[in-house]
């Protein structure tokens, strides 16, 4: 049985714990208010952009658009996979690793070519582990999502895809639906598949275009992949945030129940000590007497 210094000794170092944990848990909560705020002024830009795209590329032929071209034969498919640098954040990671696990297995039951880009030192980490070779890594993206890594990101993908390296890209990331669910997402990058835009609705808004509606397009379809892969950027860094702020609360609560368990525990083992020595004393007194 643990004596009263054992116990005291848990408690002190459960005590520790929780205060790591709560200060864990507030800097998870401050980074997750800046990175929403960065989320939330981003998403109206980008809505915008996609329809605009949408509607630009609703009148033209896609023959004359390598991005929205599909390959004659689909051989290799490129997946980039973000996942967090740091653990510590419940099932986030796992959840994105079996996502990208499950498309993987998904296309080489089809007969194709997996190649692997790996935002993430906790990807990197289990890929590694099961020897899965890798095309790139990077690490840190999601510290502070910008528009310059987004833009190296997606140039990479873009000259795989013209160069007929691979034929589709793919992402998975983390996507943010509040503060309990963060699901994983698998989107197809490339080649990009506008949305139908109705006809009723095309005759709605008419645009003027400078220096033409093909020049136009040609900017905007690299932009547009760039701003799909920083918007997962920022999804992936809200939804750590809120998963580790989540996991860090939970571990504040356990804590305290430990606390309570081994105070009980404590309690209990003192008085049984308390107990032993009066029924000592006793003892001695009455043989004393005798």
């Amino acid at each position: 049985m643990a004596t009263l210094r054992d116990i005291k000794r848990k408690i002190e170092a459960v005590k520790k714990t929780q205060q790591i944990t709560r200060a864990m848990n507030m800097v998870a909560a401050s980074k997750l208010r800046t990175t929403q705020q960065k989320l939330d002024q981003f998403v109206p830009y980008a809505n915008q952009l996609t329809e605009i795209m949408n509607r630009v590329a609703a009148g033209v032929e896609p023959e004359g658009f390598p991005l929205l071209m599909d390959h004659e034969e689909v051989v290799k498919v490129e997946l980039i996979s973000i996942t967090a640098d740091r653990g510590l954040c419940g099932a986030f990671n796992t959840n994105l690793i079996t996502a990208a696990e499950k498309f993987m297995a998904a296309k080489e039951q089809e007969g194709l070519e997996v190649s692997l880009s790996l935002i993430g030192r906790k990807g990197r980490d289990y890929f590694r582990r099961r020897k899965r070779p890798t095309r790139a890594f990077h690490e840190g993206l999601l510290n502070n999502p910008n528009m310059g890594d987004a833009t190296a990101i997606g140039q990479e993908a873009i000259d795989l895809f013209l160069t007929h390296e691979v034929d589709e890209v793919h992402l998975c990331y983390a996507q943010f639906i509040n503060m309990a669910t963060q699901r994983p997402v698998v989107k197809k990058l490339l080649p990009i598949a506008p949305v139908t835009v109705e006809e009723e609705e095309q005759e709605l808004l008419e645009y003027i275009f400078e220096p033409s509606r093909e020049g136009v397009l040609n900017d905007l379809l690299p932009n547009y992949i760039h701003l799909q892969i920083l918007e997962a950027f920022f999804q992936t860094a809200v939804s750590e945030h809120a998963a580790r702020m989540a996991a860090m609360d939970n571990a504040v609560s356990n804590c305290k129940e430990m606390v309570r368990d081994l105070t009980l525990i404590y309690n209990k083992a003192r008085q049984a000590g308390i107990t032993k020595e009066l029924m000592d004393i006793v003892g001695g007194v009455e043989a004393l007497k005798k």
